[in-house]
């Protein structure tokens, strides 16, 4: 098999299963520091009861997290050692400040959110809640950077020949507010409140349907869906200034996301529809000129399509294009679900409506499955580059590793996730069972 396709496939599989965990560390990091301090502000002993289970919950996955990303980074230096040169000087800043202000704030405040609970006192104990909350905020805020800068590289200057060629930061600051780093930044940050917010969604529903806990899964219910209320009202906003760094910065993706081929023609909104990457044509329902009405405030205005580009400079189209509707269809189903418990909230049917409490329970896949077709939108939109505009994805591979050794860690690699991921449901299985009275 090709090599590149399987170093690439290697690290999907690596960072796709991680990113199943940060994302739930954040939401459910924000929900914590919510109970917590209406537990300092109430005195009432439901809300500290809260904090305790959720804790244990985020300790799991704080676990599940930490393991699965310290994969990635050998990877860097195994299959993509190239690209490790020549984006070094650049990547390793954020990285290096992702460990030491990030992950060690988040970890060592864990430790007190889970073993010093009648060792130190409340409010040194909501402050620990506030700094782990900070702390999974912070390490998105210097992945985010890292990643965005990949995507759109600022404030460096390349140095070198040849194969000696590299990226050097000349403004470290330019490299952090790099184009796209905020507006990624926003929408991964509201994404993960909707994933954490779901979880605590998903338990609370399963515990009324149970009746079982039902004082705790009300007040869970109740802080969660205010969370995902915020959460989805700020994706529609970041999601479209998103977009529009997207059209500014990266075009060739956003013509990929949209399907739109014309060199310049008013770009369509298509509600889906299949892809004839041949024949350059898209099928299915469309608003006609709405994605130039997006971007440009007109209906008519030209957007460069994808027969403007160089055929070499334009990423896959299929799987850019499914991957980006499939997203915003699920974005649109779990905003109705917000909605609908806030309609049923105030009727006083919000705890007892079985179809929408069975509906709740398996809800919590989609935001992960959201995260996940994002993370392939803006990657394999990218394409075919490594680092936009720099360096190609084929230029970034190490030379001496081959394709069987790649081939064998994939399925290694693949049967160890497998085993993890039925650890971790088996564990939060068995801390959902035991439900808020059970055990550490």
């Amino acid at each position: 098999m090709d090599i590149l396709l399987l170093s690439r496939l290697q690290f999907a599989l690596t960072i796709m299963f991680h990113y199943i965990y940060p994302p739930l560390s954040i939401g459910l990091g924000i929900i914590i520091l919510i109970v917590e301090s209406l537990y300092i502000l109430s005195k009432n002993p439901l809300y500290r009861q809260m904090t305790k289970f959720w804790v244990k919950v985020f300790g799991l996955i704080f676990v599940m997290g930490v393991a699965t990303g310290i994969v990635m980074e050998f990877e860097f230096g195994t299959n993509w050692s190239t690209y490790a040169r020549y984006v070094g000087d650049v990547f390793g800043s954020p990285l290096a400040a992702e460990g030491v202000f990030a992950f060690f704030l988040e970890s060592g405040f864990l430790a007190v959110l889970l073993f010093g609970l009648d060792k130190v006192s409340p409010l040194m104990y909501w402050l620990s809640a506030l700094l782990v909350c900070f702390g999974a905020h912070l390490s998105a805020v210097w992945i985010i950077v890292a990643n965005s800068w990949m995507q759109t590289p600022a404030g460096y200057h390349i140095v070198g020949e040849g194969v000696d060629q590299r990226a050097q930061i000349t403004d470290f600051w330019a490299m952090v507010f790099n184009p796209s780093s905020m507006q990624r930044l926003s929408h991964v940050i509201a994404a993960s409140w909707i994933t954490g917010a779901f979880l605590v969604l998903s338990v609370s529903a399963y515990y009324l349907l149970k009746k079982r806990h039902t004082e705790f899964a009300k007040a869970s219910m109740k802080v969660a869906l205010i969370v995902a209320l915020i959460a989805a009202l700020g994706q529609l906003q970041t999601g479209r200034i998103s977009a529009e760094g997207v059209a500014l910065y990266q075009p060739t993706k956003l013509a990929a996301m949209e399907g739109h081929y014309a060199a310049s023609a008013p770009a369509d909104f298509y509600v889906w529809g299949l892809v004839d990457e041949k024949n350059h044509h898209i099928t299915g329902p469309k608003i006609r000129g709405f994605v130039s009405y997006l971007m440009y405030g007109d209906f008519k205005a030209a957007a460069k399509g994808l027969e403007s580009f160089k055929t070499q400079d334009t990423p896959p189209v299929a799987m850019t294009f499914y991957a980006y509707h499939l997203m915003l269809i699920i974005g649109g189903l779990l905003t109705l679900l917000v909605v609908i418990g806030f309609l049923l909230w105030p009727q006083g049917r919000l705890f007892d409506t079985k179809w929408y409490l069975t509906i709740l329970v398996p809800s919590v896949l989609l935001p992960q499955l959201a995260n996940q077709l994002g993370w392939v939108t803006a990657e394999v939109g990218r394409q075919p580059w490594i680092v936009y505009g720099l360096l190609r994805t084929s230029e970034g591979l190490s030379k001496v590793v081959k394709a069987n050794v790649v081939l064998s860690s994939l399925i290694m690699f693949t049967l160890i996730y497998l085993l993890l991921f039925i650890l971790f449901i088996f564990l939060l299985d068995q801390k959902i069972k035991d439900g808020p009275e059970g055990k550490l």
